[in-house]
């Protein structure tokens, strides 16, 4: 999901970018009533400049330190206990909704932009999916397709029901501390610790962790509850006010299992009784920052741009080894 996120974070900022020089807020565009040909070759330029920079560095700075292969397929189902894949629905969600707003800017219709955004979403994801599919270490992943296409579904299935999100997909993600436990070595390897094999999956700077740390990671589906009131047009309900459902996992330093090797081949098995893996079920409350009122037109960019992040707040948790738990914020 790393590679994922990181084609959505700089479509994000590169998007805001280009919002701000040019006066725009992201969440208030003016839209044409016709389509604006200048407009239409500024963001399709732009699109194609970022989209073919970043898939040309993609492959020069990630692939091309792995073997090629003929094209092959990958069964990744389950792996990282699904987490990987509830961030492909949510990165090509949020895709969607970013480049759909791009497209109603430059005047193209309400269900035509919709549509635009999805399969261009989807179609950058795929450019990835491909390029794993020939690559030694991955595959293509028929999963994956599946879920990036629940992404883009959930997104075009909203504007053609409602013509309005009122169900996102949010990201969280909170530090894990993980302990200095040593690792069982199965053919007498140089010893590890858990949080040296993390620093190793994961990263050390917060950033890597946040974009890459299974354990830290819950992905959320926000639903606002005001948009769903049969009297919403003279309730006085908080518009922004939300109620978000989310999905973890714990204990994850493979793929798959408890067994890993470094990159010197060496084998090691985390302890299962001691750090077994599973899944957690949360329900939260949260902010849908852009039903904020606000004339602040920087406000607006800014909310635009973050309410991918769900909000803290109080949060049940619950899962089958922890029971149930209460967090003040999460």
């Amino acid at each position: 999901m790393f590679r994922h996120l990181t084609l959505f974070c700089l479509l994000l900022f590169s998007f805001s970018a280009f919002a701000q020089q040019e006066k725009i807020p992201l969440i208030s565009l003016h839209m044409p009533d016709t389509l604006h040909k200048k407009r239409f070759w500024v963001s399709a330029g732009a699109g194609a400049a970022i989209y073919g920079g970043f898939s040309i560095a993609l492959w020069n700075f990630w692939y091309a330190e792995y073997e090629n292969t003929s094209f092959q397929f990958f069964d990744d189902r389950g792996e990282w206990e699904n987490m990987d894949k509830a961030g492909h629905m949510f990165t090509t969600y949020n895709e969607a909704r970013w480049l759909y707003n791009g497209a109603r800017w430059t005047g193209i219709k309400r269900r035509k932009a919709a549509w635009t955004g999805a399969a261009i979403a989807f179609g950058l994801q795929m450019t990835i999916e491909v390029m794993d599919g020939f690559s030694e270490k991955w595959g293509f992943s028929l999963a994956d397709v599946g879920y990036n296409t629940l992404g883009a579904g959930l997104f075009v299935g909203q504007e053609y029901l409602w013509e309005e999100q009122r169900i996102i997909m949010k990201v969280s993600s909170n530090r894990v501390n993980h302990p200095d436990v040593p690792v069982r070595s199965l053919d007498g390897g140089t010893s590890v610790t858990l949080a040296e094999r993390a620093d190793d999956l994961y990263g050390e700077t917060w950033a890597q962790q946040f974009l890459k740390d299974y354990n830290g990671q819950t992905i959320w589906l926000s639903a606002n509850i005001h948009s769903f009131l049969p009297n919403k047009k003279t309730s006085k309900f908080p518009k922004w006010l939300n109620v978000a459902v989310g999905y973890g996992a714990e204990n994850m330093y493979a793929g798959y299992g408890y067994d890993f090797e470094d990159e010197a081949g060496n084998a090691y098995r985390v302890d299962a009784a001691q750090f077994p893996r599973y899944n957690q079920a949360y329900l939260s409350l949260d902010i849908d920052l852009t039903r904020i009122p606000t004339k602040s037109r920087l406000l607006q960019t800014i909310f635009g741009v973050v309410n991918f992040i769900k909000i803290p707040a109080p949060t049940l948790e619950y899962s089958r080894v922890e029971g149930l738990r209460f967090y003040g914020l999460r």
